[in-house]
């Protein structure tokens, strides 16, 4: 892709990015009491303090963003152990009523061996007008005692299979209560980091906040265009494959809902909750987290990326969008925002997933 493509590209994100840094909600979600009114103190000098308060943001939202992660897991976790759980004793269920039946059949079988083997095989002879219906009867005999004996065995199977799913299902439960420990602290560091934020916010002027965004603006545009400007976009020209399509068209369609931690739609979207849902609509499930779509999905070099690949940001992959052609990516990008477009150098890339299921 030529220059001049590269600069009208570089143009319409930046617009795409002014526009949505200005239309932001004034307010983060989440907060579970009304903000303050800006303060009446004296200004913030401006430039450099703004400068410092906007990073201080970044640094708030970002940790917010891993511990939502953080959540993320700890709830998809805690599902499938309770998954796990509802399995074991489903089996404990039909163990239990297995155990019942084969004890009644073993009690029957004694009490038909105790009625009819109080005499010894050298009596049952004696008084027998037949010898072969004795041996006949000794035969059945003896195939009573393998069927009984083989009986009480399952028995004893039966009984240490239940010993076993009991176990089992006392160490999920270990599991699952830690993983819910997991997820009550992750939720006190997203309150947490939030509650910081907002209260920085909330004090700033309104032509403080009107600067601040204007800075998040410059801030996003410089590393747009340094990414652009390195040529990886003239490498760039991928094919979206069907599901590719389809996945793109469902998150787009999700453009100006707002952002909420632990979301998966259809209303509100944290940023893994926005791409798993999209990538399951497109009929292909993936990880629920922006660290397991990393670790699990097929990587791919950023200049061979096509729409519906995923971008995953930041050294500790806890930031993920969609990659939708043309320099540009779809995501929720954090509280207090709304599922937009961005340009897909505005953070530091940690690298590309490809979640198709031929994955070519």
């Amino acid at each position: 892709m030529g220059t001049g493509k590269r600069g009208l590209i570089a143009t319409a994100v930046a617009v795409v990015c002014a526009v949505t840094v200005l239309a932001a909600p004034g307010t983060a979600f989440a907060s579970p009491t009304p903000s303050p009114a800006p303060s009446a103190g004296p200004a913030l000098t401006p430039g450099k303090d703004l400068e410092a308060v906007r990073r201080k943001l970044d640094k708030l939202y970002r940790a917010a963003g891993r511990a939502t992660e953080e959540y993320n897991a700890a709830e998809e976790k805690a599902d499938k152990q309770s998954a796990e759980v509802v399995q074991l004793a489903e089996k404990m269920v039909k163990g239990q009523e297995k155990l019942r039946k084969l004890k009644n059949r073993a009690g029957a079988a004694a009490a038909a061996q105790y009625r009819g083997g109080g005499l010894p095989p050298e009596a049952h002879l004696a008084l027998s007008d037949d010898p072969q219906d004795f041996l006949d009867g000794a035969g059945r005999v003896r195939q009573g005692h393998h069927a009984t004996k083989g009986l009480l065995g399952e028995v004893t199977r039966t009984q240490e299979d239940l010993e076993q799913y009991a176990k089992d299902a006392s160490a999920q439960w270990k599991k699952l209560e830690a993983g819910r420990k997991a997820k009550a602290a992750a939720q006190k560091k997203i309150e947490k980091q939030i509650a910081q934020a907002e209260k920085l916010e909330s004090a700033l002027r309104k032509e403080e906040q009107e600067r601040l965004a204007e800075l998040e603006k410059e801030a996003a545009n410089k590393a747009q265009t340094a990414w652009l400007d390195s040529g990886i976009l003239d490498e760039i020209d991928g094919k979206a494959s069907e599901q590719g399509k389809k996945a793109v068209e469902y998150a787009t369609a999700q453009i100006g809902k707002p952002y909420r931690w632990g979301a998966e739609g259809p209303e509100t979207y944290d940023c893994s909750g926005l791409t798993s849902q999209a990538w399951i609509s497109a009929g292909r499930g993936i990880p629920r987290t922006s660290q397991e779509q990393w670790k699990q999905l097929r990587h791919i070099d950023v200049q061979d990326m096509r729409p519906g690949d995923l971008v995953i940001y930041f050294g500790d992959a806890s930031h993920v969008a969609m990659y939708i052609g043309d320099g540009a990516i779809v995501h929720a990008p954090r509280p207090g925002r709304t599922v937009t477009i961005a340009g897909a150098g505005t953070m530091p890339i940690l690298g590309v997933v490809r979640p198709d299921a031929d994955a070519n």
